[in-house]
């Protein structure tokens, strides 16, 4: 008998500080109206002093549990896809696990910033369609204030904190019906936070830096790249989805994404003006948005898309 992933349970979290476009143009030289003809984002969340990323996962998680009735001793394993771990080890999944209080499963966290959600979501479903584990907890979740230079409006106004979460459980029908995943670390330079740490001291540089016009043309190509790669193992054309949820990093990027793939933009999912670029959290972010508000239904086909630093960039079907 095929086994398959299906996404059963899911979960978001934004920090209780919200920050508008005008909040900033307080404190730099920017505008609401600069802002949003530009990015489409009205607002972003900031995670308040000593709020990690496990914390913001925790409570994703608990809601994504919750939503699928389910207790946090019932699953098997745990990916966190986070660039803004709380330490640099142990890793943030093994903290969300304590918290949690879900000894014994192995727990780990991916890399791959953007996309890392993308990514760790196709690994879960690998290890579960191998009949390995029956049930996997996968987060994103972000401090990206903390790696922000605050006074460079060109990124600081495009980057927010949260958290979001899916639960997987093994099914004898289509969840997770596939996924591709690729990387090309010869574009590094264009997205990145060049810095480490050495001896106590950060050598290089702490901050997120961007090429943004570089960004939109790779983003907009990859993803339509994928987004058919991964239709066509399924034998499907871009009009058999129902929602698209790419990565929620800018609307114009969604929208262009949406138009090279000939979807009316009634099938895609935007939620970046409501959090901003979360990063990690922002596909099942906006995931959870279109479930808990009545858009995606069972029996709906979504493509799940990330692309980011590395560069990374992948996408997954799932039929909910």
């Amino acid at each position: 008998m095929t086994v398959w992933s299906r996404i059963v349970g899911t979960g978001s979290y934004l920090p209780a500080r919200c920050v508008t476009n005008a909040d900033l143009a307080r404190t730099m030289e920017t505008s609401d109206e600069w802002i949003q003809a530009r990015t489409g984002i009205r607002q972003r969340h900031i995670a308040a002093e000593g709020q990690s990323s496990s914390d913001l996962a925790l409570e994703a998680s608990r809601a994504a549990l919750a939503s699928a009735g389910m207790q946090a001793s019932d699953i098997d394993l745990i990916i966190v896809a986070t660039s803004t771990p709380d330490f640099i080890f142990p890793s943030t999944a093994c903290l969300l696990q304590s918290k949690l209080g879900a000894k014994g499963a192995p727990a780990f966290d991916v890399q791959a910033v953007c996309s890392g959600f993308v990514y760790g979501l196709t690994i879960a479903d690998k290890f579960i369609r191998s009949g390995q584990y029956k049930s996997a907890l996968v987060v994103g979740a972000e401090v990206f204030s903390r790696i922000l230079d605050w006074n460079d409006r060109s990124t600081a106004v495009l980057f927010g904190d949260g958290a979001g979460a899916v639960v997987l459980k093994a099914d004898s029908g289509p969840g997770i019906m596939a996924s591709a995943l690729h990387a090309d670390g010869s574009q590094s330079g264009i997205l990145s936070v060049p810095g480490s740490i050495c001896g106590g001291k950060v050598i290089g540089s702490p901050f997120l830096q961007m090429d943004g016009q570089a960004v939109f043309k790779f983003a907009v190509r990859v993803l339509e790249e994928v987004g058919r790669e991964t239709l066509a193992q399924c034998g499907l054309v871009a009009g058999d989805i129902d929602w698209l949820i790419p990565h929620q990093a800018n609307v114009r990027i969604l929208e262009a994404t949406a138009k090279r793939f000939g979807l009316d933009r009634s099938k895609l999912v935007v939620t970046v003006d409501q959090h901003a670029n979360t990063s990690a959290a922002s596909v099942p972010l906006a995931l959870d948005c279109a479930i808990r508000d009545g858009r995606v239904k069972p029996g709906h086909k979504i493509m799940l898309q990330g692309v980011g630093g590395g560069f990374t960039w992948g996408a997954v079907l799932v039929q909910m």
